[in-house]
């Protein structure tokens, strides 16, 4: 198991609690367990806002649970579930000395409103800076076979940015990504949870990674139509327009560094609406071009010649440029003349000269500005949001491929 300093460190560069950054290394865990399980490994899909998290972005918010799609029905049996959950606990301890006491763990089954039957567990864990006494932090986690499974589910590793992690990766059998996407449009339309809203926009604002919109409309349609439910539409949520602003930051503020306003994903429904249905795609921003000699950088899993401090700067950075939100910039030399600059973020660049510099736009000047990364004193991630200029190269996506 990672120790308590490494998990304070993490949550130190995600701007986070440490306690939602232990649950997202105990998540994991548990991601490696269920892909270990030669009962479970070819017959639960992994899906949800996790799923995002896990499987297809670095840069995203934090989840709190576990969603799976279950081919075999039969596992959807209380003495089944405990069995194995043994199995992945004592799997997992052996693995990273991870606990899951199996005496804490809950298996609920029941029917949902359609009489098939459903399952909400409770996976107790004591991680590096969970209590030594008294209750213990929980993964919620959600199975269910009554789903129909339009796209052939791929298998894809699991994002553990964690010194633990084991030599050969952790891999998951997961929905492809367009149906991830639709079923987040499907949630949205038929619960109005802000975690949804802020997915589907997300997704929809990330250019290279979206799906053909034929491919999604198709998905959305079976999907929709298996759940006797209307495809939504542009106008649809705006009598929910109340309830999601009332829940918005006690839904999402806490999986965030800073929470962007709920207005600049709520303006950006009737854009995702028009795509979907028109079945047209918009023209996206321009790259920023290269100068002589420069290459691009696009992941900071990738160790980047530069300060410790930096990089927490860097990161701060890159989740604002994946937020479409303005950063507040601090730069010049330590002992001399500084400035505060309101900018866009882009791009990181290495130069020929071996320099690593940010691409921005300052909003104060408005004009394109390069800045040394090694001459950024502070970087805060304000809530006013910014509609992209060029294309965003800070937004890592595993290069996905997506039809």
């Amino acid at each position: 198991m990672i120790g308590k300093s490494e998990l304070l460190r993490m949550a130190r560069t995600f701007q986070l609690n440490p306690h939602v950054v232990e649950k997202d290394y105990a998540l994991g865990w548990v991601l490696a367990g269920i892909s270990a399980h030669q009962d479970l490994a070819d017959d639960w899909v992994f899906k949800g806002g996790t799923c995002l998290k896990k499987c297809f972005f670095e840069t995203y918010r934090f989840s709190e649970d576990l969603d799976f799609t279950l081919k075999n029905e039969a596992h959807l049996n209380e003495l089944f579930l405990h069995r194995v959950f043994a199995d992945i606990a004592d799997w997992i301890y052996e693995q990273s000395g991870l606990e899951f006491p199996s005496s804490s763990q809950e298996f609920d089954i029941f029917l949902n409103a359609r009489g098939r039957p459903i399952c909400q567990g409770k996976l107790s864990y004591r991680g590096p800076i969970s209590p030594r006494s008294g209750g213990l932090p929980r993964i919620k986690l959600d199975l269910i076979v009554d789903e129909i499974i339009v796209r052939e589910p791929v298998r894809r590793f699991v994002f553990h940015p964690y010194s633990d992690e084991p030599v050969n990766r952790i891999d998951v059998l997961s929905y492809a990504y367009e149906e991830v996407f639709a079923e987040k449009v499907r949630a949205l339309a038929d619960r109005v949870r802000p975690r949804d809203l802020y997915d589907v926009v997300n997704l929809y604002r990330n250019f290279d990674a979206r799906p053909r919109p034929t491919v999604l409309r198709g998905v959305l349609h079976q999907k929709c139509r298996f759940k006797g439910l209307a495809v939504p539409q542009d106008g649809d949520l705006d009598r929910h327009r109340d309830t999601l602003e009332g829940s918005w930051k006690s839904m999402l503020g806490h999986q965030l560094p800073t929470l962007p306003p709920l207005d600049s994903f709520w303006a950006q429904l009737p854009d995702f609406f028009g795509w979907i249905e028109s079945m047209e795609e918009p023209p996206h921003p321009e790259p920023l071009e290269r100068a002589g000699g420069e290459t691009i950088i696009q992941t900071l899993t990738t160790h980047l010649p530069v300060r410790r401090n930096i990089q927490l700067h860097l990161e701060c950075i890159r989740f604002a440029a994946a937020n479409w939100l303005c950063v507040e910039l601090a730069y010049g030399h330590k002992d001399g003349p500084k400035q505060s600059d309101m900018i866009e973020p882009y791009a990181l660049r290495c130069t020929q000269d071996r320099d690593i510099v940010l691409l921005a736009w300052n909003v104060n000047l408005d004009q394109l500005c390069r800045y040394r990364v090694d001459r950024v004193l502070n970087a805060q991630t304000t809530q006013q949001s910014f509609t992209p200029r060029f294309a965003i190269e800070l937004i890592p996506d595993r290069r996905l491929s997506v039809s």
